[in-house]
């Protein structure tokens, strides 16, 4: 069928969790049907990014939203008490009448909306086949950032939970299809019939992503999104709570765009590195991968592609609760500096015990986390919608 994609990002580089997803839903479910993606972004995507998403596609449309039509968008949010203020930033209105003639000129049989922040832009779709991927579910972020974030960013975070807990159960009303990254998101979701929402996990490309004999410079490693602000919440607590336990211990930290806040963490044992073309480089440079991750939603891309390179992760329960990892034999759980500091010891003490959860943790991965399966689950959702419509 003809499918058109909605995202609120560019789906690529690979540097955010949003933006994998969508590019390996596109990949796939591009095997079954003709693929329209429409996509908002911050900038025009150069060639190197289209280029990722042309064999995919039979059309791509971009609209770009200035830093000036965003600042614009959030001020008017303030007046639009029922949506987010990260639905706001997204959203055009010159946006809406390109999506408009986006639609007329290719007329798709379904619609896929990646994230309830392209939510307004399907105000005026009435395409019946329609599927919601809430991916994670944000208001359960947001609130936990509101209870642990900075005090300056408190009242704003607990208004955008409000708003996002109002969205969330309103959007479930209006697709016909929604699904999810973990089961932990679906019960977060904030209504009455959420059990109905289908799981759809990331998956691993195991190809790629798969363990080699190389010599380790770091000790430990932290991987993902350097901007993001469970993850910068981590990489603090990393810093400050963690590695002071482990003074002979090096930490490397990898991923997009960097904050000032944890460039300023540079140390003789912590090495901010930042962005690396290919994050296989920093997963072999690295003897375990942690993830003290205490704000978070959803499904942890960074312990996935860790497992699958057998490099052993030492993680929070809240990590592992969207996981599903058998604690002791896949992951070791740590929720304290205390308990991470131990945990960290045993595995680089106890070779016997590093061998073992370096092996469980890729069968784990093999075993669950498949994209060609996920994404045949999105196929026969579509499938059996679209065979209900004729």
């Amino acid at each position: 069928m003809k499918l058109l994609f909605l995202t609120s990002r560019f789906p690529y580089p690979l540097e955010k969790g949003d933006k994998l997803r969508a590019y390996y839903f596109i990949k796939h479910l591009s095997l079954k049907h003709e693929i329209y993606l429409f996509a908002v972004n911050e900038n025009n995507p150069d060639e190197k990014s289209l280029d990722n998403l042309r064999p995919f596609c039979k059309a791509i449309e971009v609209v770009q939203i200035s830093k000036t039509q965003s600042v614009v968008n959030l001020a008017k949010a303030i007046f639009q008490k029922k949506i987010p203020f990260q639905t706001a930033y997204f959203t055009s209105e010159n946006g809406k009448r390109q999506l408009n003639q986006f639609i007329h000129q290719h007329k798709p049989d379904a619609v896929f909306c990646h994230l309830i922040r392209m939510g307004e832009y399907m105000q005026d779709i009435t395409i019946e086949n329609s599927l919601l991927d809430y991916m994670d579910t944000f208001s359960i972020g947001m609130k936990r950032y509101a209870e642990s974030g900075s005090l300056v960013m408190r009242t704003p975070a607990k208004i955008e939970y409000k708003r996002l807990l109002h969205y969330e159960n309103k959007l479930f009303n209006q697709f016909k299809n929604k699904i999810i990254i973990s089961k932990q998101d679906q019960s977060y979701i904030p209504h009455e019939n959420n059990s109905s929402i289908a799981i759809i996990p990331n998956g691993v490309d195991a190809d790629f992503y798969h363990g080699t004999i190389s010599e380790k410079k770091y000790d430990l490693l932290f991987i993902g999104n350097l901007s993001y602000a469970p993850n910068i919440y981590a990489i603090k607590y990393a810093a400050e709570q963690i590695m002071p336990l482990l003074p002979a211990l090096t930490l490397a930290v990898v991923g997009a765009t960097p904050t000032e806040e944890i460039s300023r963490l540079q140390s003789k044992n912590i090495n901010i590195i930042g962005w690396v073309d290919d994050s296989r480089d920093a997963f072999n440079q690295a003897r375990i991968m942690i993830a003290p991750m205490f704000i978070s939603i959803g499904l942890q891309n960074k312990i996935l592609q860790s497992m699958a390179m057998e490099i052993p992760c030492v993680i929070s329960t809240m990590a592992n609760n969207a996981l599903g990892a058998t604690p002791e034999s896949e992951v070791l759980i740590a929720d304290s500096p205390e308990e991470f500091k131990i945990q960290i010891s045993r595995l680089l003490s106890d070779e016997q015990l590093y061998q073992t959860i370096k092996v469980n943790a890729r069968n784990f991965i093999l075993k669950n986390f498949n994209w060609t399966e996920n994404i045949e689950k999105i196929n026969l959702l579509l499938a059996n919608d679209a065979g209900k419509e004729s």
